[in-house]
C-alpha cells in the first residue's frame, strides 16, 4: 500500500485506521476507491487483533460522496458505473456494520452524499467544528444509497430525515450534534487527538461485549419486546463464557480496574 492508494489502511496497537485518500476530489468514491475500501474492511474483519476501527478522510474533507464527475464522463454508461460503485459499497457496509469492533467516524470538512451514509454506518461519530453535512442526492436528481434511508430515520426521526433527504440542505456541525447525527463536536485542530483518545479507550474494552451491544441495538427497532428480551438473554449468556467477563467480574469484586483483552 502506498500514499497514492485511494484508501489507506493502518493497523497498529489494536486500532485499524481506514483513511479515504483522494483529496483532489474531496475523497469522492469511484470504482477503484470503493473496491479499495471493501478490501480494507474485509482485511479488518479477518484480523482478530483489531479492537476498534477509525474512518477518516485525507485533505479538506471526510468524503464528498460518489464521484459525480465520473458519472458525467460515463454518459450513456452511467448506470453501469453506478452499479460498479454501489454494489461493492453496500457489500462493504454490510461487513462494516456487522463488525464486533466499535467503528468511529472522524468527520471534517465535506460530509456529503455517500460520505454521510458512511458516517451513519459508524457506531460513533466525532465532528470537527468545520464539518458540513448534506445528504445531497436530490441535488443530482437521485435517491440515497449506502444505507442512509435505513439509518437516518433511526438516528434523527422520520420527519427530520424527510427534510434532510428531500431538501438536501447543508447543515453545520453544531446542528448535526443537536439532531444526533454526531456524538460530539470539537475544534478542527483537536479532532485527531479527540478521536485517538476515544479509539484508545475502546481498544482497551471488552470487544466481544461491544459486538453484542452493537448487534442488540442495531436490530432492536425491528423486534417486538419479547423477541428483544430473548436476544438480550442469549447475548448475556454468550458473554458469560468469555475471558473478559470473568476479568470484569473479578475486577468489580476486587475493586480494581478491569484489564480486558478482547476475548
Amino acid at each position: 500500500m502506498s500514499d497514492a492508494d485511494p484508501v489507506l489502511l493502518d493497523l497498529s496497537s489494536g486500532i485499524a485506521r481506514i483513511r479515504f485518500n483522494r483529496p483532489h476530489v474531496l475523497n469522492a468514491l469511484d470504482e477503484h476507491a470503493i473496491l479499495a475500501f471493501k478490501r480494507a474492511v474485509e482485511t479488518v474483519a479477518g484480523d482478530s487483533t483489531v479492537r476498534v476501527v477509525v474512518l477518516s478522510g485525507e485533505g479538506k474533507g471526510f468524503l464528498a460522496g460518489g464521484d459525480v464527475g465520473r458519472f458525467h464522463s460515463a454518459g450513456e454508461a452511467a448506470a453501469e458505473v453506478v452499479t460498479a460503485i454501489i454494489t461493492p459499497f453496500h457489500e462493504a457496509l454490510v461487513t462494516l456494520t456487522s463488525l464486533r469492533q466499535p467503528v468511529i467516524a472522524a468527520l471534517h470538512g465535506a460530509v456529503a452524499g455517500a460520505g454521510l451514509s458512511m458516517a451513519l454506518a459508524a457506531d460513533l461519530a466525532i465532528a470537527a467544528d468545520d464539518a458540513k453535512f448534506t445528504l445531497a442526492y436530490t441535488k443530482i436528481g437521485t435517491s440515497p444509497d449506502g444505507g442512509a434511508s435505513w439509518a437516518l430515520p433511526r438516528v434523527v426521526g422520520l420527519r427530520k430525515a424527510m427534510e434532510l433527504a428531500l431538501l438536501s440542505d447543508v447543515i453545520d456541525a453544531a446542528e448535526a450534534e443537536r439532531i444526533g447525527l454526531v456524538n460530539k463536536v470539537v475544534p478542527a485542530a483537536d479532532l485527531g487527538a479527540e478521536v485517538d483518545r476515544l479509539a484508545a479507550r475502546l481498544a482497551q474494552g471488552p470487544t466481544q461485549a461491544y459486538g453484542r451491544v452493537k448487534a442488540l441495538l442495531r436490530t432492536s427497532l425491528d423486534h417486538a419486546l419479547p423477541t428483544q428480551l430473548e436476544a438480550e438473554k442469549q447475548a448475556f449468556l454468550g458473554s458469560v463464557g468469555t475471558r473478559d467477563f470473568r476479568e470484569g467480574v473479578a475486577a468489580f469484586v476486587e475493586k480494581r480496574k478491569s484489564h480486558f483483552e478482547g476475548h
